[in-house]
């Protein structure tokens, strides 16, 4: 009988992929939850799901801006190791620009913020169109 490790089947666990790359990338349920179209508790419930079907995965991936296939795969290991690795790096004035040149972290940080902007405008408008109507 073959058994996999917990190890690798904790990896494959969609749900808790999810959080953990959403709580990496300091977005909140309730924001995840606005551009879902889902409540904050169908955000909670979906990262409880071990399987998620794949249109669900990629309406989160594109959302997160990470691809389907690194929330299936999502490994907590290799990205701490990753981030070791570039870290203890030393970078001559021509080496950076190979590293940075395929990922600025700044253009990320503010594409997240304005997403999380846009997110907390939509609630606002909500919250406006609600308070109007009583």
């Amino acid at each position: 009988m073959v058994s996999s490790s917990p190890e690798v089947k904790s990896n494959k666990h969609h749900g808790r992929n999810i959080q953990k790359i959403r709580v990496y990338m300091g977005v909140k349920q309730e924001a995840l939850a606005t551009d879902l179209g889902l409540s904050q508790q169908g955000i909670s419930s979906l990262e409880k799901q071990e399987l998620i079907e794949d249109e669900m995965l990629l309406r989160v991936a594109e959302i997160l801006g990470v691809s389907a296939e690194m929330i299936k795969e999502f490994d907590e290991k290799n990205v701490i190791n990753n981030i070791n690795n570039v870290r203890d790096c030393t970078f001559s004035d021509n080496s950076i620009n190979s590293v940075a040149g395929t990922f600025n972290p700044v253009e990320k940080i503010v594409e997240l913020y304005e997403r999380l902007l846009t997110s907390e405008r939509e609630k606002v408008e909500i919250l406006k169109k609600k308070d109007n109507g009583n």
